[in-house]
């Protein structure tokens, strides 16, 4: 009986050390990883272009524009039934409440309005203009959902993509300050041995 208990603890020890080890190198390999940035599949516009300028009326009757408002914008294309876009609804909320100067613009497409008021209403997102706009999703090359372009003040494209979680989203207003394209472009070139960069809009 104590034979077996001594066998018992020795494997539970053994176990023990093996998880810590395991957990060590799961940290190493974390730190080793090169951070994702937003998945950029788009061949019609590229980041550095003038951001094409299309009107939108949202579901509230109001008429904006898309690129070329004199106003740094971020724009989000979303879907009702996509469970990722609802994810990502409380970081929108957090670019907005953060930095004033970005316009967030919820974007998607379709014929019938009252799903979209449904899910308006259900995520509170009265604070958002919210468009459909099938030209806008074309226009931009919107193939995937959740899909996020941001446009600096002067209507240039900083970065656009396809986000699929925070990091991806946030990878965006990165690409800004390292005045990449992408962040997939800066480390790309960093390991080629130069980056080359375009110049933001100065905030």
């Amino acid at each position: 009986m104590m034979l077996s208990m001594a066998l018992l603890w020795v494997i539970v020890i053994g176990l023990i050390i093996v998880v810590f080890a395991l957990a060590r190198q799961i940290g190493v390999l974390h730190e080793r990883i090169a951070p994702a940035g937003a998945l950029m599949v788009n061949q019609r516009i590229r980041a550095g272009e003038q951001a094409p300028a299309i009107p939108v009326t949202t579901l509230s009757d109001d008429s904006i524009m898309i690129g070329g408002t004199g106003k740094r914008q971020l724009l989000f294309y979303l879907a009702p039934d996509c469970p990722i876009c609802k994810s990502l609804i409380p970081v929108l909320k957090s670019v907005t409440a953060e930095d004033k100067s970005t316009q967030v613009v919820l974007l998607s497409d379709g014929d019938d309005p009252a799903p979209h008021r449904d899910y308006i209403a259900a995520h509170k997102l009265e604070g958002f203009p919210y468009a459909l706009s099938e030209i806008a999703g074309r226009t931009y090359g919107v193939g995937k959902l959740p899909y996020a372009v941001l446009i600096d003040a002067a209507g240039k494209l900083i970065s656009l993509g396809i986000v699929n979680s925070r990091e991806h989203l946030e990878s965006l207003f990165e690409s800004e300050r390292l005045g990449v394209a992408s962040i997939q472009d800066y480390l790309s070139k960093r390991q080629s041995g130069g980056v080359q960069q375009f110049e933001p809009e100065k905030r």
